[in-house]
């Protein structure tokens, strides 16, 4: 047991083959492994043989500690699910098939399974011949991964029906993550407060950023949209073979949100040139060549949809959700770390002070990322010349 995490209930034991039997699957399970590396949800890898033919899925046991509601989560990814593979069928292309999650329903209808233990389980259809990356490894996967968040959002666009399920309430809020530090910092339930005064202390100078997205939703200049909400780069997969953008992943937060927060995840998560854990902070810093993928990338796919004031606040965006992000996991250090995964002693305030340390970096680019987002919008928008 991890000493610096508090005690949880032990996962009761995995039967993979009597999961596999809940949900509307033909042939003979052959067993699984867990797959990935994600921080809420436990998943794995199965195989079946259906007539002669190996075919994987993917099943994910759903952290309803995290997502209080599942149900209703499930009810988000079922109508996203569907809409996406049928507007990229409409599209047309060679990987229409992939560009989608296929979800597979529970045999009695559902988009989701109860097993015994009262867990929740869900099964896609692995999609083959694609992987997903940790840090963004070229410019031009940048460019791909940002493609794929930006034609995402735009296969949403004019979802039928209902509003879709707020997943976790306030999730991109930046005020009420901010507000929840203080509250933490108060109750200091482990008394960690006084060993990271300069994290707090770097959290409460930067308020001034928590408002300015809220700020611009409010007037109607960056319109409500059904975004992803967490489009960290490993949660895009990109082709084993062409390295283009396949399919986005991890939709358990797709819900009414801003093209904005998305955007600047993206930023958060492609650009730093060291992964988010690592305690060298010497390693941290925000790659322009990568940035310039990113916005190339996105602009390509969702640049038609775009507000004349969210282009120009896609360099900020990336400043905010670092520092959001690095809100949350400094958050979780003094609560004792209750939401994310860790692996180590301190690996929270490991997160946190990687995050703020990339908040360090892109304010002092800032006027340099804005250049390179107007010129590429202006790129964009002016007709080639005639031969």
């Amino acid at each position: 047991m991890n000493p610096d995490h508090p005690a949880q209930p032990p996962a009761p034991p995995v039967d993979l083959a009597a999961i596999a039997r809940g949900f509307a699957l033909h042939g003979q399970c052959l067993g699984g492994r867990p797959h990935g590396n994600g921080h809420i949800n436990d998943t794995y890898a199965v195989a079946f043989d259906q007539a002669g033919a190996p075919v994987r899925y993917i099943f994910q046991r759903v952290n309803n500690r995290v997502f209080k509601d599942v149900p209703a989560l499930m009810d988000n990814i079922s109508r996203v699910t569907a809409r996406a593979a049928g507007r990229a069928a409409e599209l047309g292309g060679d990987d229409a098939s992939r560009r989608a999650l296929t979800l597979v329903p529970a045999r009695d209808g559902r988009p989701y399974l109860v097993d015994e233990h009262g867990a929740f389980w869900r099964c896609y259809l692995f999609i083959e011949k694609a992987r997903t990356y940790d840090i963004v490894e070229t410019p031009a996967h940048a460019r791909e991964a940002a493609r794929a968040f930006g034609d995402f959002q735009r296969l949403l666009t004019g979802l039928p029906g209902a509003r879709l399920h707020e997943t976790i309430p306030d999730f991109h809020n930046t005020r009420r993550r901010y507000e929840n530090l203080l509250r933490a910092i108060d109750a200091d339930p482990l008394n960690r407060a006084a060993a990271v005064r300069d994290e707090i202390a770097f959290a409460k100078h930067n308020e001034n950023l928590v408002d300015v997205l809220a700020k611009l939703h409010a007037a109607g200049e960056a319109p409500e949209r059904v975004t992803h909400n967490d489009t960290k780069f490993n949660n895009v997969m990109l082709d084993d073979a062409t390295h283009t953008g396949v399919c986005v992943i991890d939709l358990d937060t797709v819900m009414p949100g801003l093209a904005l927060h998305d955007f600047g995840d993206m930023v958060r998560s492609a650009t730093n040139a060291a992964a988010e854990d690592e305690p060298d902070l010497s390693k941290v810093s925000m790659r322009m060549p990568v940035y310039e993928g990113l916005v190339a990338g996105y602009l390509a796919a969702a640049g038609d949809f775009l507000t004349e004031a969210e282009r120009a606040h896609l360099a900020f965006s990336g400043r905010l959700i670092t520092f959001e992000i690095g809100l949350r996991f400094l958050t979780d250090h003094i609560e004792g770390d209750v939401y994310f995964k860790t692996r180590r002693p301190g690996h929270n305030l490991d997160r946190a002070r990687n995050q703020f340390a990339l908040v360090r970096d892109i304010d002092a680019r800032q006027s340099a990322m804005e250049a390179v987002a107007a010129r590429l919008f202006q790129e964009r928008s002016t007709p080639a010349p005639i031969p």
